[in-house]
């Protein structure tokens, strides 16, 4: 069986790199530019070589490789992947143009629909429709605590 031995020169080099790669994570906290810890991953990665015993020239040119790949290929996905302008319906807004199943009728002033299990009150979006039990609605708009809803085809 095989052992990794620290080299004198590479376990201390190997510490000066875990260092500097901690220090750049931990500062990658205050800047949030995906800078600095490309830089931590890429100094880490030198630690690892100089403490397999490849030395401090070997060190940094790992170093050097697996920052510029970090900052050239990783972080543009990241950027783009954290500055999505891609809106994501949430809570209301992911209710309109849903379909929900009259409940109890519903005319312009009353009723109640089930929306995915829940019970909601609710009224008509056109004001002379009247919608009976077991219909299938679809929700024009939430107005405070009630659906406004929609028998249409």
């Amino acid at each position: 069986m095989r052992t990794v031995t620290f080299c004198h020169d590479g376990g201390m080099a190997a510490v000066v790199w875990l260092i500097i790669g901690i220090l750049l994570v931990v500062a990658e906290v205050l800047s949030g530019a995906f800078v600095l810890v490309m830089l931590g991953v890429a100094a880490l990665a030198a630690a690892v070589a100089s403490a397999l015993g490849l030395g401090l020239p070997l060190g940094a040119v790992v170093f050097a490789v697996v920052a510029g790949g970090g900052i050239t290929l990783v972080r543009p996905a990241l950027v783009r992947a954290m500055h999505s302008t891609e809106h994501h319906k949430t809570n209301i807004e992911a209710l309109v143009g849903a379909k929900a199943v009259v409940v109890t009728t519903v005319n312009a002033h009353t009723g109640q629909v089930k929306i995915d299990g829940a019970l909601w009150s609710a009224r008509a979006y056109d004001e002379t429709e009247v919608l009976d039990t077991g219909r299938s609605v679809t929700i024009m708009s939430i107005s405070g605590a009630t659906a406004v809803v929609w028998g249409g085809p």
